[in-house]
């Protein structure tokens, strides 16, 4: 079936519309480096080494790499890119994107800054999601103890009800302000007790709308299962599941660890396998629409031209509000802004953050874009060709 309004995401003039020559160029360069897994081993090689013996680092990150994918340190710094994004129909979703804390005071911190972004987001309309990554509230050792069914001393007994306090605030805060709060995943050794977290705070603010997601990897050979699973559980106890969905991002560290434990990879055998478990969630996900809302965060092509075809198919809008797209802001610009365009609900991940507080997010995306075949690529194509267009036009 073909679709009514095609979605062409090859139109370079609507994907970089919001990018002016002098930024049009600095992302060439960019991903010009990426492309090049050399050089982007040495670029990151050198930014660690000089974090490390605390050289300065801002000077040159900040008006490169932090520049194009987070949209600033502060709220009010991203103030900008969020209005730039809603001049072209996206909207935002800002991420306090520091990692690699692991203090109490840290956790404290972070749930502070996400309910500063959830009481953001309730000012502004271009705001549609709120999000918090797990790890930020909480201690990885004592989830894996949980996930495991060790026994925990007192003193993490007593932090891990703190932390599952600090997931109660923000979702009651996302619920009292009518906020949607996106839960991020994380490796699969400390998943499962904050998918019962998710799944609990769900049965207590999703009665009326979904407030809160959980995201599904599905890159994990359980995770299409665990869905289907989730959506029963919804309908059996009568309220709205919310329901993110990425391929995933941990597969060298997940294979590793599984190889070095000795139990089963939980990743899925090939890429085709993850390909067709994602756009199957997505299958599952509209025809079960009035029991879930979706959001799709994925940069795969043809998984967003897929949903679009599955919309029309279901007879449902572009904009149906149960229904989002997502990308990460500084990539999948040919995918967000081609579908905002012919009128979809999209937003964009808006990291923000201290820049060396923000370093290993920034690390991740040169990796990602390093190792996902095709992918740098991919960008750097679209850039070369909209630059040729713009010296042609």
């Amino acid at each position: 079936m073909d679709l009514k309004t095609y979605v062409d995401f090859d139109n370079t003039e609507v994907a970089f519309s919001s990018k002016s020559n002098r930024k049009l160029f600095k992302a060439r360069l960019l991903f010009w480096v990426v492309n090049h897994p050399f050089l982007a081993a040495i670029s990151t090689g050198l930014v660690r080494v000089a974090i490390f013996f605390g050289l300065p680092v801002n000077w040159i990150i900040k008006p490169t790499v932090f520049e194009h994918f987070c949209g600033g340190e502060t709220i009010k710094e991203s103030e900008g890119s969020i209005a730039e994004l809603a001049s072209f129909n996206i909207k935002t979703i800002l991420d306090y994107s520091v990692e690699g804390e692991d203090s109490e005071e840290d956790f404290e911190t972070t749930k502070r800054e996400t309910l500063r972004t959830i009481k953001k987001a309730a000012q502004n309309s271009n705001m549609a999601f709120c999000v918090f990554k797990p790890t930020g509230l909480a201690s990885q050792i004592i989830m894996e103890k949980v996930q495991l069914r060790k026994n925990l001393t007192d003193e993490e007994g007593r932090n891990w009800q703190k932390a599952a306090e600090r997931f109660d605030a923000i979702c009651n805060a996302a619920s009292e302000m009518k906020i949607p709060i996106l839960i991020d995943a994380e490796d699969s050794w400390i998943q499962d007790p904050i998918d019962k977290l998710a799944m609990d705070l769900m049965r207590k603010y999703n009665r009326e709308t979904a407030i809160v997601f959980n995201t599904y990897q599905l890159y994990k050979k359980n995770a299409l299962q665990d869905l289907k699973r989730d959506c029963e559980r919804a309908r059996t106890e009568k309220f709205f599941l919310g329901a993110k969905l990425v391929r995933g991002a941990y597969m060298e560290k997940e294979r590793e660890r599984a190889e070095e434990k000795g139990y089963p990879d939980p990743i899925n055998e090939s890429k085709e396998d993850t390909d067709r478990d994602y756009n199957a969630a997505l299958e599952f996900c509209i025809e079960n629409i009035g029991q879930l809302y979706l959001f799709s965060g994925s940069h795969n092509e043809y998984s967003n031209y897929y949903l679009t075809l599955l919309m029309e198919k279901q007879g449902l809008a572009k904009n149906d509000k149960r229904i989002f797209f997502g990308q990460l802001y500084g990539m999948g610009d040919h995918i967000s802004f081609n579908l905002a365009a012919a009128g979809y609900n999209v937003a964009k991940y808006v990291p923000f953050g201290p820049v060396k507080s923000v370093m290993p997010y920034l690390f991740r995306r040169a990796e990602e874009n390093t190792s996902v075949k095709g992918q740098s690529s991919r960008e750097l194509t679209l850039i070369r060709k909209e630059t040729l267009r713009r010296k042609s036009g």
